[in-house]
């Protein structure tokens, strides 16, 4: 572990810190090291689900991604995703957390599910992040397993948290491209946001409307059938 930490250290990049916060990155205890050196170094790594656990202990943002990457899910526990999400303080450490390691869990539709109506942002935020990306790569999931979120996202649209609506706008935008009958049913969820004289819950509806209605999203699902 401290070999990696070192070589971590060693690439420090002020520069790149102090402009992470220009992104809405928190630039606490980081490197201002790229995620593409990450992965390269991950890949050289390989996986390794104690290291992951010692370098998230770290508390380093860059450790922390790193510990997303190297992480092997059949052995990674739901206790230690829920101790993980409470360190969470930034918007790309959580959903690098739901891309490269959460959504390959048997965990991750259920944590979906609790971790959405959390009141802390980044948790949230994740849960959200979560449905989002699972629309995408849980091809064996039901339609019924989606529509069963489309009330928390109408519950839940009216939290005006930029990371948190920008991931309910996200998960209705991902689930409504599934497939038509999908996209059928996130079209009218958007067009009830839409008609709220919530601010936020009107932002995510008309923002997914435009790309739920686009006519190459049609063409898409109708060529997928």
């Amino acid at each position: 572990m401290n070999d990696v930490l070192n070589d971590l250290k060693s690439r420090e990049n002020s520069k790149s810190r102090d402009g992470m916060s220009r992104f809405g990155i928190n630039p606490e205890k980081a490197f201002g090291i790229s995620v593409k050196y990450l992965r390269e170094l991950g890949k050289k790594i390989g996986k390794n689900h104690k290291l992951a656990l010692e370098l998230w202990e770290t508390g380093f943002h860059e450790a922390r991604i790193l510990a997303t990457i190297i992480d092997e899910p059949n052995k990674a526990s739901k206790s230690q995703f829920n101790k993980w999400i409470n360190d969470v303080n930034s918007w790309d450490l959580c959903d690098q957390l739901c891309n490269n390691l959460l959504v390959k869990t048997v965990y991750a539709y259920d944590l979906a599910f609790e971790w959405s109506i959390s009141k802390t942002e980044f948790k949230k935020r994740a849960g959200f992040t979560l449905f989002a990306v699972i629309a995408v790569h849980w091809k064996h999931l039901e339609d019924l397993d989606f529509i069963k979120v489309f009330p928390r996202i109408i519950d839940e649209a009216t939290d005006d948290r930029n990371f948190v609506k920008k991931a309910v706008n996200w998960a209705l935008r991902q689930i409504g491209k599934r497939n038509s009958n999908l996209n059928k049913l996130a079209v009218e969820t958007a067009e009830v946001l839409t008609s709220s004289e919530n601010k936020s819950a009107k932002w995510i509806g008309k923002d997914a409307l435009k790309e739920l209605t686009d006519k190459n999203v049609f063409i898409r699902l109708k060529e997928n059938g």
